[in-house]
């Protein structure tokens, strides 16, 4: 199959190169000349046959906007476009309506694999009609693990995005957890070897993951961690799995927390622990620490709760 693929970034770059193992022919194009294949949507789309099926590999909001509004277009009737980001799944309802009135096809794309794809396949979860999936499948299966899981027509448009955004919510609370447990490996002064624990757990328990796997590389790179900075960003899929969670109430006390986790990960000091701290001594007497280090010890008789 020839497909046409829109941004050749980590994820981009290397899905062109698993597609060309697997035999197929890939146009590739990009902002960045050293890495594209083309030098505009308008060489990409004259390279492609008919019925074309263009990804677009880019990230979410405003930039896959923009180029699913340029691609279009320079479409034709029964060519489909393949949404390959983590946008949200509003969006692409709205993609696959606007673009079914040109009879253009929409299909929306989860893709979960980072940079261990190319060798190991991405997990990909679809949204779209039978028809447009169809004439995308063989890229699916080119693109996904080998084996008999790894990827799955979620549903119609937006499905896919859906999916792949419950998928990315449960990974904030698995990351939470193996770091909530990590530290206190660390802070308790009881095991010896924190790495050499985690690497233990990585077979035969019930809590094995590829996240665990992850997590003893690093330590391995780096014991302690000590080079990385404790702030995590996160990427959006967070809040809407919180924000749907609250349309449907479905209780994510998990998830909700691992979100809150990141926001005071960005807080050199946080302001809501510092009114804490404040009632804590007003109300008990108990001891707060000055902004520089020095910390106030109260009367032991004031301390009532």
């Amino acid at each position: 199959m020839h497909l046409g693929l829109i941004g050749l970034g980590k994820m981009g770059g290397n899905m062109r190169e698993r597609l060309r193992r697997k035999g197929h022919t890939v146009t590739g194009f990009d902002h960045n000349p050293d890495v594209r294949d083309v030098d505009d949507l308008d060489s990409l789309v004259a390279a492609l046959p008919s019925p074309r099926v263009v990804w677009v590999m880019v990230p979410a909001g405003g930039p896959t906007e923009e180029t699913i509004g340029n691609l279009v277009p320079l479409l034709d009737e029964g060519d489909v476009v393949v949404d390959g980001g983590n946008s949200r799944w509003t969006d692409d309802m709205r993609h696959a309506a606007d673009l079914g009135a040109r009879k253009i096809g929409f299909v929306d794309c989860g893709v979960s694999g980072g940079v261990w794809g190319l060798e190991n396949g991405y997990a990909l979860m679809s949204g779209g009609s039978a028809e447009d999936i169809a004439k995308c499948q063989p890229i699916f299966d080119a693109l996904k693990p080998d084996g008999k899981f790894g990827y799955v027509h979620a549903g119609p448009a937006g499905a896919g995005h859906f999916a792949k955004m419950v998928h990315n919510g449960i990974e904030y609370g698995l990351m939470q957890a193996y770091a909530e447990g990590f530290e206190l490996l660390m802070k308790a002064d009881v095991v010896e070897n924190v790495t050499e624990v985690l690497r233990s757990w990585r077979e035969g328990t019930v809590i094995r993951s590829w996240l665990l796997d992850l997590l003893v590389a690093a330590l391995d790179e780096d014991e302690g961690l000590s080079g990385i900075a404790g702030w995590a960003e996160d990427s959006g899929e967070g809040r809407w799995t919180v924000e749907a969670a609250i349309d449907h109430a479905v209780p994510m006390n998990a998830v909700t927390a691992a979100l809150f986790a990141r926001f005071a990960s960005r807080q050199d000091e946080s302001t809501a622990m510092k009114a804490v701290a404040a009632m804590r001594n007003q109300f008990g007497g108990h001891a707060v620490r000055a902004g520089g280090g020095a910390q106030q010890i109260p009367d032991a008789d004031t301390e009532v709760s």
